[in-house]
């Protein structure tokens, strides 16, 4: 079964009428990429590049959850990430990294990113995380808060020059 499709009816029944959520499919490149350039800079990422990373993404699904919310359209309206990461500390525990939130401009406003974030963060918990972590902005905050996250640190980045 696939993660999305465990997820529970409070989460689904939650997004507007006609919305679903899925796992990320190949064919979803143009529309996922659109949705993500609200967020940040995309590139120009070849078919084979895309191609490549889905492929990698897809051998390691232990790892790694790519979720999309589709319109009543058809249409990616929304992506998010989630990446568990396997530590030493806690009895050998793992840590859920929520990543990538973005929600198509035109469709901002109807709660798609609390939909999303309520999806990752449930995947997290039943793969056994102990608990969920994601970096934001300042002015993101208030939004994540009522995600029912906590301030909980400072983000520190190094960046290199690619």
């Amino acid at each position: 079964m696939s993660k999305a499709a465990s997820l529970p009816s409070e989460i689904t029944s939650a997004l507007p009428p006609g919305y679903t959520i899925r796992e990320l499919q190949k064919t979803d490149k143009a529309e996922v990429l659109a949705v993500l350039t609200v967020l940040t800079t995309v590139g120009d990422i070849t078919d084979a590049a895309w191609d490549e990373r889905f492929e990698y993404i897809s051998k390691h699904d232990d790892t790694y959850t790519i979720l999309c919310i589709i319109d009543d359209k058809g249409k990616v309206c929304a992506t998010g990430s989630l990446i568990v990461e396997r530590k030493f500390i806690r009895n050998c525990g793992l840590v859920g990294h929520i990543e990538d939130i973005a929600v198509a401009k035109d469709q901002q406003g109807k709660k798609l990113g609390l939909r999303m974030i309520n999806a990752l963060d449930h995947i997290a918990e039943k793969a056994g995380c102990y608990k969920s972590i994601l970096d934001c902005s300042e002015s993101n905050r208030g939004f994540y808060e009522k995600c029912g996250f906590k301030f909980a640190g400072i983000e520190m980045a190094h960046y290199y020059n690619k």
